[in-house]
């Protein structure tokens, strides 16, 4: 068996976290737009690591190459996740906006 090292999972504080902000959702305590703002400021924190890291790569001050990655590709896969929640919101609007009152 070989020992895979060096993999983060996601911690327990990070999950409970998420947990709660799930759990104020749900009770009604957080409106929609502090739940967006929410999610954007969590995309721009994963970009500003995702940058971080790129520097790192680039100028070999890079410590674990692996983290690194994925780094970038959890900044990725929230920006393109994000990038479809916009899309979705706007297609909602243009189509309650060509509903007849």
């Amino acid at each position: 068996m070989s020992n895979i090292g060096g993999i983060s999972g996601t911690s327990t504080a990070e999950l409970l976290k998420q947990k709660s902000r799930v759990e104020e959702s749900a009770s009604g305590n957080i409106d929609f737009a502090k739940h967006l703002q929410s999610a954007l400021e969590e995309v721009n924190e994963l970009q500003e690591k995702s940058e971080n890291a790129m520097a790192d790569i680039a100028t070999g001050q890079v410590k674990d190459l692996h983290q690194a990655a994925l780094a970038i590709g959890k900044a990725e896969t929230s920006m393109k996740l994000m990038l479809e929640i916009r899309n979705k919101a706007l297609s909602a609007y243009k189509e309650l906006g060509r509903t007849q009152m």
